[in-house]
């Protein structure tokens, strides 16, 4: 197992140095820059703004500084100390006296706003989105699954009808018509709810069931269909005619083995929802990492692009990594190599 890990955090490496080389080089490849926008600036201005910030410099040279800045870990002491602590998304304090810090992982600065950086971003939007994703995810999973295995269990009943006729709904209907249908029943009608803000329990439950009810549904479907397959084996089948308990049967044997599809799309699905979303956090007015994946396209702002588009590749390779993992615990055939 050690050594399946081992090879598995190489390879999650070089996909992240992959991904970066690409974003770069598309980035960089769309004509503009982050200082050319509608607002015509003069050329002495925007030349001035480009050497501030480094983007006169060759593009081999900016794309290297970038990722020594991110890879390559610092430690500072003293005055500057205190001065880069916003720069540099982790700082540790070391016990080697004159205020030593070890400091790494620094995305560089913002273009958008002055005097901030991408590091202050993650620090600051990255939390809640994270909180959100949770949430939503955790209720993907406990409504899902079991909605999912009832329907296999009573196929073609009318319980089977209802619970994939709410599945269908629950994927037909886009979260960006969902989310105002619940603002306006529990937060302008029934006044149940606040409509919008982050903060307070009462603020979490809808955009959390918003963006939680379309991935329930698919994981509904998905375990009816690979349960029903399972369900079919002549394994069990045999573990019936020995006359094991239903509820071993099924949940011993028949959902350990539909759980694989599963896993494979709750993977990369918390990955997603970890990262942000732009619809549910707009609508609710979450200030989440959601608008910086779109806002930072718009804008052209460099460094915001390549910070966001590496943290959701780096939640997607560690995220497959721990789906095949599982994939190894919950089925003994499939081997590490």
């Amino acid at each position: 197992m050690a050594r399946f890990i081992l090879r598995r955090i190489l390879w999650m490496l070089l996909v992240l140095f992959a991904i970066s080389f690409i974003t770069f080089g598309l980035m960089r490849a769309i004509p503009g820059g982050p200082f050319t926008g509608e607002k015509r600036l003069p050329a002495e201005t925007l030349a001035a703004l480009n050497a501030k910030y480094h983007l006169d410099q060759p593009l081999y040279i900016q794309y290297l500084t970038f990722i020594r800045d991110i890879v390559i870990p610092r430690v500072t002491t003293g005055e500057q100390s205190n001065y880069l602590d916003h720069e540099y998304l982790i700082n540790i304090s070391l016990p080697l006296g004159d205020r030593a810090t070890l400091r790494w992982m620094n995305f560089g600065p913002t273009y958008s706003t002055i005097g901030r950086t991408v590091s202050d971003i993650f620090r600051e939007n990255l939390p809640i989105s994270m909180q959100l994703g949770f949430l939503a995810f955790f209720l993907s999973v406990v409504s899902g699954i079991p909605l999912g295995i009832i329907s296999a269990l009573r196929r073609n009943t009318l319980v089977d009808y209802a619970a994939m006729g709410v599945a269908v709904l629950g994927v037909s209907v886009p979260v960006i018509i969902l989310a105002p249908v619940l603002q306006y029943l529990f937060g302008v009608q029934l006044k149940w709810l606040p409509i919008s803000g982050w903060g307070k329990l009462q603020q979490v439950i809808l955009p959390a069931f918003a963006l939680g009810v379309a991935n329930s549904a698919l994981v509904a479907r998905l375990t009816r269909a690979s349960l029903l397959q399972v369900l079919s084996q002549d394994y069990i089948r045999t573990a019936r005619a020995k006359g094991l308990p239903e509820r071993r049967v099924v949940v011993g044997h028949a959902l350990k083995n539909g759980l694989i599809p599963i896993v494979t799309v709750l993977g990369p699905t918390l990955a997603y929802l970890l990262c942000g979303t732009f619809i549910v956090e707009t609508i609710f007015g979450i200030p989440g990492m959601g608008k910086f994946f779109v806002t930072s396209v718009t804008g052209r702002d460099y460094q915001v692009i390549m910070g966001t588009v590496l943290l959701l590749a780096t939640f997607l390779v560690i995220a497959n990594a721990v789906v095949d993992i599982v994939y190894i615990m919950l089925d003994p055939r499939i081997r590490q190599e």
